[in-house]
């Protein structure tokens, strides 16, 4: 496709960005006949469709979004152009959304958040508490912090290290119910369930603890309320050591059971290339929490 037309790719690109015709066009100060024509020209120029309307909602096809990572790198480069032209090229700015675990989101990321703000002032970040790898593919997310290596073709992945977790009980708790060090002494203790499929029990038996339904008082499927169990006294559980480590009122026991070891991997999509912002939050993001 020869001689593409630079204010219909921006169309494009606001459209498929808000969602919206009415919203693109008041981000680029258009009239929506006129934004609406732009779109429509340029789908008649590649011959594709690239917008479905879902209600008032703009939605892209398979080919819009195929097609949206290219416009995307365009307009950046289109914009590193202008800044470069106006010697503004090393500024860096705009938002980047990173998506992270309930725990992490809520433990890990504030303090780092804290310092790239420091660092990069012009960067706004987006905190987004979710454990789904398709907050990515969607474009739900420009960063993921998460715990198992993700399969698909389109994401960048970096292992960043490997974490461990150990269990961890109230003050008041191993006050009123002692402090056990071996597998054998949580027998007939209460732990802080995770689920009531049976999935965080076979996990616990198959290391090495004797337990039952019967040990759980409780359970929480997320790790804060998880957490706030444990803090309140309702059993043992399981919780990541670079967490508990800043909580007070907190005990390790079970000390000679071996340590939960997971993986903290960093995702992204392919824009990582192109877009700078998010180049820094995620080389940023690589440093603190390794």
């Amino acid at each position: 496709m020869n001689n593409l037309d630079w204010n219909q790719l921006k169309a494009f690109l606001e459209t498929a960005e808000t969602g919206s015709l009415s919203a693109a066009a008041r981000k680029l100060g258009l009239t929506q006949p006129t934004l609406s024509r732009q779109v429509a020209a340029i789908e008649q120029r590649m011959g594709v469709t690239l917008f479905e309307r879902v209600g008032k909602a703009m939605a892209l096809t398979p080919t819009g979004l195929d097609l949206l990572e290219h416009a995307r790198a365009m307009g950046a480069a289109a914009e590193a152009l202008g800044l470069a032209a106006t010697g503004r090229s090393q500024a860096v700015g705009g938002v980047v959304s990173v998506s992270a675990s309930d725990a992490v989101a809520a433990y890990l990321l504030p303090p780092l958040v804290r310092q790239l703000h420091e660092r990069e002032p012009g960067i706004a970040i987006e905190v987004i508490s979710s454990n789904a790898f398709s907050d990515l593919l969607r474009r739900e997310a420009d960063i993921a912090i998460r715990h198992v290596k993700p399969e698909q073709p389109d994401l960048i992945a970096r292992l960043v290290r490997e974490a461990t977790a150990s269990f961890y009980a109230s003050e008041g708790w191993v006050a009123a119910h002692g402090h056990p060090h071996t597998a054998q002494e949580a027998a007939h203790l209460p732990f802080v369930g995770s689920d009531r499929s049976g999935q965080f029990l076979a996990y616990l038996q198959g290391h090495g603890l004797p337990l039952t339904e019967a040990n759980f008082s409780c359970y929480a499927d997320h790790s804060v309320p998880h957490w706030g169990l444990v803090r309140q006294g309702m059993g043992i559980g399981v919780v990541g050591d670079d967490i508990a480590k800043d909580i007070p009122g907190v005990v390790r026991v079970l000390d000679d059971v071996p340590p939960v070891r997971f993986p903290i991997w960093l995702v992204t999509h392919r824009e990582l290339r192109t877009s700078r912002r998010i180049r820094v939050v995620f080389e940023a993001l690589a440093e603190g929490l390794s």
